[in-house]
């Protein structure tokens, strides 16, 4: 059964930029950094394009899909029911750059912090709203209903007895 796709997240050309930069911070701090960034520019530039093609996000009517990676690829695939927050977040550089960070935590993962975070979606306010405007226009999980005929409860409470006098008997017998 394939799901229809509701959105696909497309990343703005400026996570590179940002990329580099951040590379050009830390090498900048870090004394074996600076003698290094006649190798890690060009090496940011040229994986950065490959990085940005390789990541996906698709909004689907059950599930949220993830993709990125270039040598080792990870697909994670997040059930909206278990979506407990989408962040959005900007620091100063992002800000700088017209970028946001947007932060999948679901109930039940390990570990503090977030699932999967996404860097450069291009209106990624928009994104988030379909995310969480999907989730919520989901039908509810189906509860289990409880007996409510009176026949159902008397049927139940002598089986229950029934349960009761076996168990005591194989009590008596030990």
């Amino acid at each position: 059964m394939t799901e229809q796709t509701l959105r696909n997240a497309s990343f703005d050309p400026k996570v590179k930029t940002y990329w580099l930069i951040n590379v050009l911070i830390v090498s900048g701090v870090t004394v074996i950094g600076i003698p290094l960034l006649l190798i890690s520019v060009p090496l940011v530039l040229f994986i950065s394009d490959r990085m940005l093609r390789a990541m996906s996000a698709t909004l689907t009517e059950r599930k949220l899909v993830v993709k990125r990676g270039i040598l080792f690829k990870v697909e994670k695939s997040i059930p909206l029911e278990k979506i407990t927050d989408v962040a959005m977040s900007q620091g100063p550089l992002m800000r700088a750059l017209g970028l946001d960070r947007l932060s999948f935590e679901t109930a039940g993962q390990s570990g503090p912090g977030a699932l999967v975070s996404l860097i450069g979606i291009e209106d990624a306010a928009g994104f988030r709203e379909a995310i969480l405007t999907q989730k919520d226009n989901m039908p509810a999980a189906k509860s289990v209903s409880l007996p409510t005929e009176p026949s159902d409860l008397a049927e139940l409470t002598a089986s229950v007895k029934r349960i009761e006098a076996l168990l005591a008997t194989l009590v008596k017998q030990q």
